[in-house]
C-alpha cells in the first residue's frame, strides 16, 4: 500500500506528460487520415460507406490505451527504461520512414535502425568528438538498445492480439488487378494503433521508495525512480485475394506472435552481451520485413478466391445494416438463384429482384457448397442490390492498383492508386 501512493502520483504526472506530447496527436491525426482514405475508397468503388470514421477512430484509440496499459505493466517488471531524448529520436526516425512507406511507421523499424546506428557510432574512433558536436548524436550514443528491443518484442504479441480481434473488422473490400490483367476481388487489411506507454526510469529526483520487485534490466533503482509516458505506433497492412479476412488475420496474428518471441530472445542476448546489439537490431528490422515479404509471396502463389463461378455470383462483402446482413448472407458465399431464377451476372440479379418488388427469395451456397434458402420483404429505400457487394466482373468501373502507400498519399486530396477500367471489357 505504501508503494501504491507514489506510483499513483507518478502515473497521474505521466498522463499529463502524454496529453501535452505532440507525437500522440500526430498519431491520432494519422489514424483519422487513414480511416478517411478508407471511407473515400469505399465510396469510390461501391458508392456506399462500409465503415464509420468516428466509430473506428474511437475504437482504435480505446484499444490502443488498453494494450498500452497491459504492455506498460509487463515492462515495469522487466525494468525497461528509455530516456526522453530517445523518444524524440524514435519519433523523428518514424516520421522520416513514413515518408517512404506507411507500414514503416511500425515501432520495430525505428527501434532496429536506432540500434544499428548506435552500434556504428560506438565503433567510430572519434565518437567523443562527434557526440560533443551535435546533441542528437549524443542522444544516439546514450540509447539503451536492449530496452528498445524489449519494447518491440512486447508490443508485437499485443499487435498480434489486436490483429486477431480487430483486423477483420477494419478490412475493406477492393477490386484489384490480378494476374494477366484480370480484375478480381480482394481485401485490404490495414490497422494502426497509437499506444501510450508508461515506463519506469531511473531518476534521482523521483520517488524515494524502492521498487518492491526485482527487474531483469536496470536492477539498481536505489537512486530513485519515476514514470515516463510516451506514445508509440503499431500496425500492419496487407492485401489478400485468396482468403477471407478472418483467415488472413489469423495467419498474420500467429506470425506476429512468433516474431515477438524471437525479438524478445534477441533483446535478451543484446542485454547480456553488448556485441550482439548490432546483430539483434539488424535481425529485428529484417525479420519484420521478412514477414511482410513472406505474406506477399504467399499471395502471389494463391488462386484468387473472390471471383464468380459457374454456380452463381460470389459475395465479396455485405453492407452493414442492409437486408443482406439481416438475412445472414456472408462474404465468400455464392448467390445461386433469386426468386427462382439462376443468376450468372449483375444484369440477371437485378432482373430477378425486379420480378417481385415486395418480396425476395434467395438460394445461397455457403463456403462448403451447401444450399441455404432465405427470404425477406423489400421496402422502399432498401439497397437496390439488397446490400450485397459482388465480386467484380470485367465491366467494373474502377479498380485498385498495387502501389506502395506513403505519407503524401494520405495528405493529397485525391485517391491515389485507383485506376479507371476504361475498356470495360474482358482483359
Amino acid at each position: 500500500m505504501e508503494f501504491a501512493v507514489p506510483l499513483l502520483e507518478r502515473f497521474l504526472h505521466a498522463i499529463v506528460q502524454l496529453l501535452i506530447n505532440p507525437f500522440y496527436y500526430i498519431g491520432v491525426v494519422f489514424i483519422l487520415l487513414q480511416y478517411r482514405k478508407q471511407v473515400q475508397l469505399e465510396r469510390k468503388l461501391f458508392h456506399t460507406k462500409l465503415h464509420s470514421l468516428l466509430d473506428e477512430t474511437w475504437r482504435t484509440l480505446l484499444w490502443g490505451w488498453a494494450c498500452g496499459m497491459a504492455a506498460s505493466i509487463v515492462m515495469m517488471f522487466i525494468g525497461v527504461s528509455v530516456a526522453a531524448e530517445t523518444i524524440m529520436l524514435l519519433w523523428v526516425t518514424s516520421l522520416v520512414l513514413l515518408l517512404f512507406r506507411v507500414r514503416f511507421l511500425c515501432f520495430a523499424y525505428a527501434a532496429g535502425i536506432l540500434g544499428i546506428a548506435h552500434s556504428i557510432l560506438s565503433w567510430l574512433p572519434n565518437r567523443a568528438e562527434l557526440e560533443g558536436s551535435a546533441p542528437m548524436v549524443q542522444w544516439l550514443g546514450q540509447v539503451d538498445v536492449p530496452s528498445l528491443l524489449v519494447i518491440a518484442a512486447v508490443l508485437h504479441p499485443l499487435e498480434s492480439f489486436l490483429v486477431g480481434m480487430q483486423g477483420a473488422r477494419m478490412a475493406s473490400p477492393l477490386f484489384l488487378e490480378g494476374k494477366r490483367g484480370k480484375i478480381v476481388g480482394g481485401y485490404q487489411l490495414q490497422g494502426f494503433w497509437p499506444v501510450p506507454m508508461f515506463l519506469l526510469v531511473p531518476f534521482s529526483g523521483g520517488s524515494t521508495e524502492s521498487l518492491p520487485w526485482g527487474t531483469m534490466l536496470h536492477a539498481d533503482w536505489s537512486a530513485g525512480w519515476s514514470l515516463l509516458a510516451f506514445p508509440v505506433m503499431i500496425g500492419f497492412t496487407e492485401l489478400t485475394i485468396s482468403k477471407l479476412p478472418k483467415a488472413q488475420t489469423k495467419l498474420s496474428a500467429s506470425l506476429l506472435a512468433v516474431y515477438g518471441i524471437v525479438t524478445l530472445l534477441l533483446a535478451w542476448g543484446a542485454a547480456l552481451w553488448t556485441p550482439l546489439i548490432m546483430v539483434s537490431s539488424l535481425l529485428t528490422l529484417l525479420l519484420h520485413e521478412a514477414l511482410i515479404r513472406y505474406s506477399q509471396w504467399r499471395e502471389l502463389k494463391q488462386v484468387p478466391f473472390f471471383v464468380h463461378g459457374s454456380r452463381g455470383l460470389m459475395v465479396l462483402a455485405v453492407i452493414p445494416k442492409s437486408p443482406a446482413e439481416e438475412m445472414g448472407i456472408l462474404a465468400g458465399e455464392t448467390i445461386s438463384k433469386v426468386n427462382g431464377h439462376a443468376v450468372a451476372n449483375k444484369a440477371d440479379l437485378h432482373a430477378a429482384i425486379r420480378i417481385n418488388s415486395a418480396f425476395c427469395k434467395l438460394e445461397v451456397l455457403d463456403q462448403r457448397g451447401e444450399v441455404r434458402f432465405m427470404q425477406r420483404a423489400i421496402f422502399s429505400g432498401d439497397h437496390h442490390q439488397l446490400g450485397i457487394i459482388l465480386a467484380p466482373d470485367q465491366q467494373a468501373l474502377y479498380y485498385m492498383e498495387h502501389k506502395p502507400q506513403h505519407l503524401f498519399s494520405y495528405l493529397r486530396g485525391k485517391l491515389t492508386g485507383v485506376s479507371s477500367n476504361q475498356s470495360g471489357k474482358p482483359m
